[in-house]
């Protein structure tokens, strides 16, 4: 195990461990327990029950977060025609064809996420396994395949994220900067619940979620009451 600063330390005293903390009591400590002088992500992570392996199961979606991620996703289009001088006015970051796609297929993967136009997903799905294991592969059910390549860009620079529950039945999703206030973090963090709740499977029994953690990208993991379904900002 690599040996943890005396800044993380220090951070993690401040949390009881045997406490389950409200949405809004997790992100306000999380702030305060950045160990790092840097702006850093702070991150939701969650233990569903659901069993990945079935296609019923699975927990796949997108939400765009009322005061965004704090960064401005870099966005690659996959198009031909006239879509590609619109997603170029949308603030596209690369747009192209084939010769776009070849460079993904070599293994170059610059972008934070890809949007495709139906019509060249038959060429863009060869590179799944470039584009998959970095879940940035374009899919009609986050929106990111399209024939509106324009609105789609928008909604990604906009501050929507995409989350899809891992083998391991846990979900990861970013709220924001540590430099957000408090509040802005919590209505981010009840969005995303929101949408996460509102995509639970039918065949999905009992409890759906039995555990969430709050934590910056270096800091220490806050423990949220999972029963928590309503979350109050203030």
């Amino acid at each position: 195990m690599a040996k943890r600063s005396k800044a993380y330390e220090a951070a993690a005293q401040k949390i009881n461990e045997d406490a389950l903390y409200s949405p809004a009591e997790a992100v306000a400590l999380a702030k305060e327990t950045n160990p790092s002088k840097s702006d850093a992500t702070v991150e939701v992570a969650m233990r569903l029950s659901v069993d990945p392996r079935k296609a019923d199961q699975m927990v796949r979606g997108t939400v765009i977060l009322p005061h965004g991620t704090g960064k401005t996703a870099r966005v690659v289009v996959f198009t031909q025609g006239d879509n590609i001088a619109k997603a170029e006015e949308a603030g596209a970051d690369y747009v192209g064809g084939d010769e776009l796609i070849a460079k993904v297929a070599d293994g170059w993967t610059d972008f934070d996420a890809a949007v495709a136009s139906p019509d060249m997903m038959g060429k863009v799905g060869r590179l799944g396994k470039v584009l998959g294991p970095r879940n940035l592969m374009p899919n009609p059910k986050t929106g990111t395949v399209t024939p509106d390549v324009a609105k789609a860009v928008n909604e990604l620079k906009g501050g929507k994220i995409t989350f899809r529950v891992d083998k391991h039945s846990n979900l990861h999703f970013i709220v924001g900067k540590s430099s957000f206030d408090a509040k802005a973090l919590t209505e981010n963090y009840a969005a995303a619940l929101e949408e996460v709740l509102r995509l639970k499977p039918s065949a999905s029994k009992g409890r759906y979620i039995n555990r969430v953690t709050v934590a910056t990208t270096f800091g220490p993991g806050i423990p949220v009451d999972p029963n928590v379904t309503k979350v109050i900002a203030d």
